[in-house]
């Protein structure tokens, strides 16, 4: 595992928050419900707990306190690691994989370091995040082998697929994952049977459940939790039709709005 260094330290520092001094005896639901709604967490952040239902969907997948955790690709902004960092901080382990830094690709570079620089921004929260690279097709080995408990992907494996790299992705996690461990997987979700473009941002639950098989694991259990029954997946745009991106625009913005976010499967898998 390669990990990346903030200045001349990783973002390994041990320092209190006061989300984790709360924790104590709380259910995990309800350890992560406060995550969610955090005063570190912003209003617009926040907003999208009513489409995304991180705490329900945490405690779906079966996260617990004390367990080494991998989320692939967390992105600029971080969303879900402000919610998994502090509940992991005190007797767990979260390691975001995030894109290299030194990428070749530009929107790789600026990512990584928007994230980076959202970490060292709060160390009282994020002081115990380790961040490591996972960048297909070459960049994979974000942990050593069969030391996470569980991994985690948010709305990714669409550009896994559209690129040709979906397979060794999740060959990737399934080395990651020490026997019985846990991979949560969130993504768009086309109707059964219909033709997908990846590209558009909508696959179809076969197709995932597929890949993941593939590569080693056996579907264990489906949650509706981030269903949206009233999401076509046949907007002009694709997913990026739909809130927050809202690409076309003032073009119809009332009507997806409506809608709002993407119908999402919520797939849990075991090594």
């Amino acid at each position: 595992m390669k990990k990346i260094l903030l200045g001349c330290a990783t973002v390994m520092v041990s320092m209190g928050v006061a989300i984790a001094a709360h924790h104590g005896s709380q259910s995990i639901e309800a350890q992560l419900t406060r995550a969610a709604v955090g005063d570190h967490r912003s209003d617009k952040h926040i907003a999208r707990n009513v489409y995304r239902h991180p705490a329900e969907t945490l405690a779906f997948f079966g996260l617990q306190p004390d367990m080494t955790v991998v989320e692939i690709s967390p992105g600029g902004s971080g969303w879900y690691t402000e919610i998994l960092a502090p509940v992991l901080r005190e007797h767990g382990r979260y390691v975001a994989g995030s894109y290299d830094p030194q990428s070749g690709s530009d929107y790789y570079r600026r990512n990584a370091a928007r994230y980076l620089d959202k970490l060292a921004a709060a160390p009282e929260i994020y002081s115990e995040v380790e961040v490591a690279i996972f960048e297909p097709p070459d960049k994979l080995d974000t942990v050593p082998p069969g030391t996470a408990d569980m991994v985690l992907t948010f709305r990714n494996t669409h550009n896994w697929m559209r690129r040709g790299q979906a397979e060794a992705a999740y060959q990737a996690f399934y080395r990651m994952l020490r026997d019985g461990g846990t991979l949560g997987v969130v993504q768009h979700r086309a109707p059964a049977g219909s033709t997908t473009d990846p590209g558009r941002g909508y696959l179809t639950e076969a197709e995932v459940i597929a890949v993941a098989e593939k590569a080693g694991f056996r579907l264990d259990a489906r949650s509706e939790v981030n269903a949206n029954p009233e999401d076509t997946a046949d907007h002009p745009e694709g997913v990026w039709t739909l809130p927050p991106s809202l690409r076309l625009g003032e073009t119809d913005r009332e009507k997806y709005q409506a809608i709002g976010e993407s119908d999402r499967m919520t797939l849990r898998f075991v090594k």
